[in-house]
């Protein structure tokens, strides 16, 4: 049977920003009609190539070619709290109408919108309980839903458009468990051409495509994350192992060239000896030489060819073999006994003591507190060390300053040396530069040395004298990263609010690694579930309805 034409085709697609700078360059590629999963690392441009494709924004050169009607969902989804789920979807005008025919208006105006579509109000209410919205949400305002339940809503309302191409940049950041579900079942069930950018391993799962972005260039690989993951993996193996076989055959060929012109002058002295010494006639040597001359030009340009051959080769095989911007985490060592107690949390009911070198994971739906939690138990941390014991004990029972926690449950900090990521990533000062921000976290580092230690967190040359207000996003969260992994003295409780967020996901596998290489303890909070599989906790509790529980481990 014949392959199906692609549902998107670019052709030599360039985007220049306005101040010179490329989003993407010469790119070319296509997507086909079923599920792709849209990778690479930050900054690559992923979005901008949704965005480009969607006809958001118009390539500065080049085509984009689509077989239908595009919708993109974008990552910051911005909707209208003010309006109905029904306008959200789309059906509307269409269900006010069969409303107002019901109650028995009939004007025409209302056949005219309806036409053939009477049944566009069971369609959507259907549509809507088959992602877990709640009874009635077609009529509630978006303002009402939570974030993971207008995520659902949004996904729901492309389907029901029937755009022929859907483009969905991180539908699940900042969704919990259930929700992720949910957006799951969702793609699993979706119809058309569905091309999806995400971090989330769960989600990529379900795709019968991954295509990389990568140094402007598009690839794409016939199965799911995984076996793309192990694809990759297997041909960096055999590049680098052809990268070495390569350099050695050229130390090779260069030995031999040394060897050829050491020869060659030995034999150039001889006949040189020899003619001075007249042991031949004049005319016999001077055929020598002439003879000599030509077969040490040919073993010349022969070592040279094999030494160019080598040298081509090993530039062949280096292309091959991916020099990253990487960010790569060494964590100091805090010095924590396994015995030592860091950190107390609990329900009210029961509670659980946090000790290095745990990995202690907090679960639970949007909105249960979790974040509260963390935030309760660094200000007690922050009480240890800066206030008196009145004040602690103030902040740790929920007194002025503190979030009220008879709902969310108790922290306490045993250890004044917390490190705290936050998800909004809002410990920085705007007004400082990037040296200064990570500086205050270690002053006894020299410059130098903070240099080095940024530029394991891809912060490096110029960039390291901008303020914080000019970095991108990607650029923010990793100077925040930099300035709790590296603060000295080294913090003995990590506490990490979905610190995946924002990562692509080599370096998140980074993160994992240095994680498990700690020998504090760390408290981490996170929907996801490869995140959380790969970390291996020791502890998954979970927080639900003010509640405290032990829960399984997330599974691979």
């Amino acid at each position: 049977m014949p392959h199906p034409a692609p549902a998107v085709v670019l052709d030599r697609i360039t985007l220049i920003h306005p101040d010179g700078t490329p989003a993407v360059r010469n790119t070319s590629g296509t997507f086909d009609t079923g599920r792709t999963g849209l990778v690479g690392r930050n900054g690559s441009g992923k979005t901008t190539l949704l965005r480009l494709i969607a006809g958001e924004l118009a390539p500065t050169s080049g085509s984009v070619t689509t077989s239908g009607r595009v919708e993109l969902l974008p990552q910051r989804l911005t909707l209208d709290i003010g309006r109905r789920v029904a306008d959200l979807l789309g059906v509307a005008p269409v269900v006010d109408a069969v409303r107002a025919v019901e109650s028995g208006d009939v004007h025409p105006r209302h056949f005219e919108t309806i036409g053939d579509d009477w049944d566009a109000e069971a369609r959507a209410v259907a549509a809507l309980t088959a992602a877990g919205l709640p009874p009635g949400a077609l009529d509630r305002r978006v303002g009402e839903l939570s974030g993971g339940e207008a995520v659902l809503a949004a996904l729901v309302g492309v389907r029901l458009r029937g755009a022929e191409i859907a483009l969905l940049d991180e539908p699940t950041n900042n969704l919990d468990r259930d929700a992720r579900e949910r957006v799951g079942e969702l793609v699993r069930a979706w119809r058309g051409a569905l091309i999806v950018v995400s971090h989330d391993t769960a989600l990529l799962e379900l795709m019968d495509d991954t295509a990389e972005l990568y140094g402007g260039a598009l690839d794409t690989f016939g199965g799911p994350y995984s076996e793309w993951r192990a694809w990759r993996d297997d041909e960096q193996a055999a590049a680098r192992a052809a990268e070495t076989a390569a350099a050695a055959a050229l130390r090779r060929e260069r030995r031999d060239r040394a060897e050829t012109e050491t020869k060659l002058a030995r034999r150039a002295a001889m006949g040189a000896k020899a003619q001075r010494e007249k042991r031949v006639p004049g005319i016999v040597a001077g055929n020598r030489a002439s003879a000599a001359q030509v077969s040490a030009g040919r073993a010349r340009g022969e070592a040279s060819d094999r030494e160019a051959s080598a040298r081509a080769a090993l530039d062949a095989a280096g292309r091959r073999v991916r020099d990253d911007d990487a960010v790569r985490i060494d964590l100091p060592d805090p010095g924590v006994a396994a015995s030592r107690r860091l950190a107390t949390i609990g329900d009210g009911e029961r509670s659980w003591v946090v000790q290095g070198p745990e990995r202690v994971a907090l679960v639970g739906p949007n909105g249960a507190g979790k974040t509260t939690l963390l935030e309760v138990l660094v200000r007690s941390a922050d009480a240890n060390s800066s206030e008196s014991g009145a004040a602690a004990s103030d902040r740790r029972s929920g007194g002025p300053g503190a979030p009220d926690l008879r709902s969310y449950g108790t922290a306490v900090a045993h250890t004044d040396r917390v490190g705290y990521l936050s998800q909004r990533v809002d410990g920085l000062r705007d007004e400082a530069t990037v040296l200064d921000s990570v500086r205050a976290a270690a002053p006894a580092a020299t410059d130098v040395e903070l240099r080095n230690r940024l530029a394991r967190f891809v912060l490096r040359g110029d960039t390291v004298l901008r303020p914080v207000a000019a970095l991108s996003g990607g650029e923010r969260f990793r100077l925040a990263l930099a300035c709790e992994l590296l603060a000295d003295p080294p913090p003995q409780l990590l506490v990490l609010d979905e610190p995946t967020n924002n990562l692509d996901l080599d370096t998140v596998e980074q993160l994992v690694q240095a994680l498990a290489a700690y020998r504090g303890a760390v408290l981490v909070v996170s929907h996801d579930d490869g995140f959380l599989a790969r970390l291996a906790p020791t502890l998954m509790l979970e927080l639900r309805d003010g509640r405290l529980s032990e829960v399984p481990p997330a599974g691979p």
